[in-house]
């Protein structure tokens, strides 16, 4: 009996030492989704006791695991996956943890073109993967193409595409340095790098210190340097009526709409997400272009 009180009291344990850096009902939520992913025992499992009948090379993995979050590695990281518009999909350090802002990006993507049928998609910045798997899934007939400077994310990117069954295009692509081909998409959608290095200061631990710069940040004195650049090269790669969308920066949604309506494009939509802030941004490019 001695025993299993012992091991009993491994979840208690484990989420006590948590609540050193989050609330208890995270911290909870944080155990419960480690014995899940790395032992296989459901909450219902561990509430029922079968995490009593680990062996300790288990609750070694676990007390691993535990150790990491700590010490601030994002529990997505430590168990190597997270999930994204019904998606598994792996993450590492190579690549930004996909955030529900971005779903929201792809919902209202997937709302203004239910009726597209085949066309090309064209995802500049695509990290993990997310939003072009994502797109994939919605539109099957599309030809979908997703971009990055990072060989280590295509890499990811790559994986993701097997792990759920979807044929994406993935290419190593700096778009600083693209030369667009004319009317070559019918959609172009970036999640850009857009968090001025000024910010940083500002941002919580875990993410400064273990999610890649390179796709978080943009010099303070050039915070659109993304958004033009995309801009200018969806102005001749996107057929007339196509569509753009990108997630920004809460503090400049309203540079960027303006730096589109500077550019040529229409109908130019600003959307808020599900906290109030406008972080999406919408557009089509016209009949005509400069």
């Amino acid at each position: 009996m001695m025993e299993n009180d012992n091991r009993e009291q491994l979840r208690l344990r484990l989420q006590r030492r948590l609540e050193d850096m989050m609330d208890a009902g995270e911290a909870r939520a944080v155990v419960l989704l480690l014995f899940e992913e790395l032992c296989g025992l459901s909450t219902a499992d561990v509430l029922m006791g079968k995490a009593d009948e680990l062996p300790a090379s288990a609750i070694a993995r676990m007390e691993d695991a535990v150790c990491r979050v700590e010490a601030g590695e994002p529990v997505q990281y430590v168990i190597g996956q997270t999930e994204f518009c019904g998606m598994q999909l792996e993450v590492n350090p190579a690549v930004l943890i996909p955030r529900p802002e971005t779903e929201e990006l792809v919902r209202l993507l997937e709302h203004e073109n239910d009726s597209m049928k085949g066309g090309a998609v064209l995802d500049i910045g695509t990290g993990s993967g997310c939003i072009a798997l994502a797109l994939k899934r919605a539109f099957p007939d599309a030809d979908v193409t997703g971009w990055d400077i990072s060989a280590d994310a295509l890499f990811v990117a790559s994986r993701n595409a097997s792990r759920n069954g979807l044929d994406v295009n993935f290419e190593l692509q700096n778009i600083l340095e693209a030369q667009p081909q004319d009317e070559a998409f019918d959609i172009i959608v970036s999640n850009p790098p857009y968090i001025c290095l000024r910010e940083a200061e500002q941002m919580e631990k875990n993410v400064l210190e273990h999610e890649p710069h390179t796709a978080l940040f943009v010099p303070d004195e050039q915070p659109l340097l993304f958004y033009d650049a995309i801009a200018r090269y969806a102005m001749q790669a996107l057929r007339q009526g196509g569509g753009l969308y990108f997630e920004v920066n809460r503090a400049y949604a309203f540079d960027v709409a303006q730096l589109l309506e500077d550019c040529g494009f229409i109908n130019i939509k600003v959307h808020n997400d599900q906290f109030g802030n406008p972080r999406i941004v919408e557009t089509r490019r016209g009949a005509s272009c400069n």
